[in-house]
């Protein structure tokens, strides 16, 4: 939106000529600091290209591309000239809006003007107005852009009436980010509206962000009283800014086409709704200028279509805008069209044909301007907000979300997806449905080559789950039916893949959301195989692969000789990609924002995983002190695997134990040869995931008993089953949650199974038998002896609850417990067992006095105990790199949990990502952790940290960092104090 300021208007500026006045504009771009004085030479080399006179007396002067090296900050200045500038394509000026930008933003200003020309008198009150509000005011315009596009369009949905299609047009509007649940809500409660023809309309102002128009259609056909019910439309209100979706409805009503919209695809949905009627002929073309349909094109096309025979529309094929006139150089601009954007030119009668070849060579030829071809497999297509965004300053650390720990420096590689263009329909069925069979089983081929090829259990198991979702009979049943109908193999593998994605997504939130995107991931594999189109070739050399975001089987690929860290604009730390990059020690910060993708080729790079920061063209300063740090860290990786197996301690012996946190009993034994001296945190979710249905007591005992074998003698904390709306198991069946992290999961819902939690424990229990004649058991709250001193005849367990509020939760656990411990034979249960709870919520840590007392241990999640005490998603695109467990607020939690527990002889576990975090080891050291439990990779390298400082300096860095108000002062003081 164009908005001014006053000091953005300067009014009774003077000059002799046109070139005067554009010195002048010149000069006040530089004044304002907006340009540098070269910027000057490129406005005046874009007026000699063409003019840049729009109309209604105003004229929108801008650099050519060569010149925005110039350019410091994006940002306009307007000249009120009250006599008149004889412009040089004989139009008289009486106001220059002067852009300055480093991107193609004056096609939005253009855009935002194009109101200012139809309004009556307008330059008369350009030339007179006297204030600068009154200027403000005739040029700003507040422009809603009303939303109707494939992203609204729910077609084919599995409904049984009305009210179901209005609640899915609702729930899509509300995916696509125009309306809130209140919306849905609201929705919910009313009766469709009878629109005649077939279609009805629901709609509402309550929770609405952006106007909008969304269609559903029944998957089969449906009648609504004694009426055919084709479709029903969701209209969100906003203002005035819906009229025009409304005046879209009317005229399609008017042209009694609505029976065209049954079974129709989304792109004849969009036709119809832009106004071309079913016996309009259309013809697509892609904008080939570099930049777009600015002026200088857009008149050159309406000249085209103004000398064709019959009259011919034009509409963006992406947003499924309204057709407008070609004829109107008004309207054309309005489009706002880029470069790689189709365009839909459409018309009737005689001489069609010819007047939409005639158009469409003009576009294709360029419309005066010398173009080149759009290449699909190599060049990005940056939306219209993409456009917009403002490179990265250089040398300046950038914030992100730490999602793989280690340092990376290399140049970056920008992977830049193809966009799939593939006809919507075919005409052999049989043809399409071969096809699709063959790419199908190319794609299981190179997933089963994949899994072979992966490199640990959790890059398997995810393409396992690929391949499984690849051979899903339903996904390949619903693309057979719409190419049944006439889809093309594209169309109706994505439509199927699109349908099981969307649905994925309206069960639950965040996590689910992610297996939609495990979905669309499979889903473009498969295209991919379809379209023929390959994957840009990264270069030959080391590199920072830059990307949207990374599907887990992308990650899979990735050759790890040459790819040296992860840098993504979206994603959280508990994506699958997330999870693959730590598995294969692959530096990642996820969610740094659209900046990056606007990245060149080849710039340098520092990544920092660890704390989720990355600096664009460091400077020579930055880039040794990185390079020095980098070196560091290689040799101090070699001296700590070395020195693995030693006992963890600080340098003047303070003992403090390093465990490792698994995810699978498979990798205990890897963890032990790498230092852990024990299993700090056993996820035992990953058996209850891995099965169709619950594991029954011999296959826990099985799976728990290979864990503990490999620790010989060291300590297992084994969290009991925490899955819930966030991670739900297909055999227990969950109700929708608004937030699932705040509902039904972890001890909660296990105590609504009972039974299951008992067979839990048992097996826990009977796993943990010892090998040979029983130790005497310690007494709760003493720690196991240190890895080097085992009683490899004992098994020591420590069973963990997840998501406990208050004791109360506990004691009903104790009593389950005790019982167990009765009926079992001694000899047959382990004899050295403690019962703690996961300090996470924030209640638990305020009550940790009263948990004391009946506890055997704590053991602080502060991955969660973050995100809730700081009331931040860690998965949040925007807000996840303020999820930092180093935040006073958190430290301070865990020091009441430190203070209570060794105020009853108990012991403190850590267990979240911060126990690996370099900064705050000592941090957690000095606030009398007993316990850090972390990645097995990282295993040696916290032995080593711990052997850097000694306890009193430990203690004084955890009174610093609890004196600091925030955690960027906490990080801040404690890394260059």
């Amino acid at each position: 939106m164009l908005t001014l300021s006053q000091d953005d208007i300067l009014l009774g500026c003077e000059a002799p000529d046109w070139r005067g006045a554009l010195d002048c504009a010149a000069e006040a771009l530089q004044q304002a600091g907006l340009v540098a004085a070269g910027y000057r030479d490129g406005l005046h080399a874009r007026e000699a290209q063409s003019s840049t006179f729009l109309g209604s007396a105003i004229a929108i002067p801008h650099g050519t591309p060569e010149s925005r090296e110039h350019v410091r900050a994006t940002g306009v200045r307007v000249l009120q000239f009250p006599r008149g500038i004889d412009w040089h394509d004989g139009n008289r000026v009486h106001v220059l809006v002067t852009i300055a930008a480093r991107s193609d933003a004056h096609l939005d200003i253009l855009r935002q003007l194009t109101h200012v020309l139809d309004r009556e008198g307008v330059v008369e009150r350009l030339a007179a107005a006297d204030s600068r509000t009154e200027i403000a005011g005739l040029l700003s315009k507040a422009v809603v852009e009303a939303r109707l596009d494939t992203g609204t369009l729910c077609l084919g949905f599995p409904a049984r009436d009305a009210s179901e299609l209005a609640l899915a047009a609702a729930a899509r509007l509300r995916q696509a980010g125009c309306a809130e649940s209140t919306f849905v809500a609201a929705v919910a409660n009313q009766a469709p509206h009878d629109l005649g023809q077939g279609l009805w309309l629901v709609s509402s102002a309550r929770g609405v962000t952006r106007p909008a128009l969304a269609l559903a259609t029944p998957e089969s056909l449906l009648t609504h009283g004694d009426s055919p019910l084709v479709g029903v439309f969701c209209l969100a209100a906003q203002g005035d800014a819906h009229r025009g979706l409304l005046e879209r409805l009317l005229t399609l009503l008017e042209s009694g086409s609505a029976g065209d919209l049954a079974g129709a695809d989304a792109a004849t949905v969009l036709t119809r709704l832009a106004g071309e009627s079913a016996a309009a002929s259309t013809r697509r073309v892609r904008v080939l200028n570099a930049h777009g349909l600015h002026a200088r094109p857009a008149k050159q096309l309406v000249q085209v279509a103004r000398a064709q025979s019959v009259a011919i529309r034009v509409h963006l094929e992406e947003g499924g805008g309204q057709a407008v006139s070609a004829t109107s150089l008004t309207k054309v601009i309005g489009l706002g069209a880029r470069r790689g954007q189709p365009l839909v030119f459409s018309a009737e009668g005689e001489g069609t044909e010819a007047a939409l070849d005639a158009v469409c060579r003009a576009v294709t030829e360029g419309l005066g301007e010398s173009v080149l071809p759009f290449d699909e497999s190599r060049e990005h297509h940056l939306s219209d907000t993409q456009a917009m965004i403002e490179p990265l300053p250089e040398n300046a650390p950038q914030a992100a979300v730490a999602a793989s720990p280690g340092l990376a420096i290399a140049p970056a590689f920008v992977l830049r997806l193809p966009r799939f263009d593939y006809p919507q329909r075919a005409d052999d069925p049989a043809v399409e449905n071969r096809r699709l069979d063959e790419a199908m089983g190319e794609g299981a081929e190179q997933l089963e080559a994949l899994v072979r090829q992966a490199r640990g259990c959790e890059v398997a198991q995810i393409l396992s789950m690929h391949e499984a979702m690849l051979t899903d009979p339903e996904l390949h049943q619903a693309a057979r039916e719409d190419i049944g109908e006439g889809a093309s193999a594209e169309a109706a593998w994505w439509h199927a893949i699109e349908t099981a994605a969307h649905a994925q997504e309206m069960l639950a939130d965040r996590l689910l959301a992610e297996r939609a995107a495990d979905l669309r991931d499979v889903g473009r594999r498969v295209l991919g195989l379809l379209c023929r189109i390959e994957l840009p070739e990264p270069p030959d050399i080391p590199y920072i692969l830059v990307a949207d975001d990374l599907g887990p089987s992308d990650v899979a690929r990735l050759d790890t000789a040459r790819v040296r860290g992860l840098l993504t604009a979206r994603g959280g730390a508990t994506d699958h990609s997330a999870i693959l990059a730590r598995a294969l020690g692959i530096p990642a910060a996820v969610g740094a924002g659209k900046r990056v993708l606007r990245l060149a080729n080849d710039t340098l790079l520092i990544l920092d995983g660890d704390r989720g920061r990355f600096t664009v063209a460091p400077s020579e300063e930055r880039l040794a002190a990185a390079e020095q740090r980098l070196a560091d860290q290689h040799h101090r990786e070699a001296e700590a695997w070395e020195a693995r197996h030693r006992t963890a301690t600080t340098r003047d012996g303070h003992r403090v134990e390093v465990a490792a946190n698994l995810g699978n009993t498979a990798h205990a034994l890897d963890a032990v040869e790498r230092g852990a001296e024990g299993v700090g945190l056993l996820r035992t979710e990953f058996l209850f995931m891995a099965h169709a249905s619950a594991p029954n007591l011999a296959t826990q005992v099985e799976e728990y008993r290979e864990a503990l074998d490999a620790l010989d003698g060291r300590p297992l904390v084994a969290r009991t089953l925490d899955v819930g709306g966030d991670k739900p198991l297909p055999y227990w069946p969950m109700p929708k949650e608004d937030n699932p992290f705040l509902g039904l999961r972890g001890i909660r819902l296990s105590l609504t199974r009972p039974e299951m939690l008992e067979t839990q424990l048992r097996a826990l229990l009977m796993a943990a038998a010892p090998a040979a004649e029983p130790e005497q058991a310690p007494a709760a709250g003493v720690k196991p002896a240190p890895a080097a001193a085992v009683n490899k005849n004992a098994r020591p367990l420590r069973i963990m609850l997840p998501m406990v509020k208050d004791v109360g939760e506990f004691r009903t656990v104790r009593a389950l417990l005790d019982r167990l411990l009765e009926e079992l034979p001694q000899a047959e249960r382990a004899t050295d067992v403690q019962l703690g709870v996961m300090i996470e919520v924030p209640s638990a840590a305020l009550l940790a006095p009263t948990l004391a007392a009946e506890v055997d241990f704590f053991s602080v999640g502060t991955n969660d105990l973050t995100q809730y005490a700081l009331a931040i998603d860690r998965g949040h695109p925007d807000l996840a790199a303020q999820s930092d467990g180093l935040h006073p607020a958190v430290l301070r939690l865990i020091e009441m949990t430190v203070a209570a527990a060794h105020a009853r002889g108990k012991w403190v576990g850590v267990c979240g990502e911060l126990a690996s975090d370099a900064t705050a080891v000592p941090v957690l050291v000095g606030l009398g952790v007993d316990e850090l439990s972390v990645s097995a990779r990282q295993v040696p390298l916290v032995k080593a940290r711990l052997r850097e400082f000694d306890l009193a300096e430990a203690r004084a860095q955890a009174t610093l960092a609890l004196a600091q108000s925030t955690a960027e002062a906490v990080r801040d003081v404690l890394e260059t104090g």
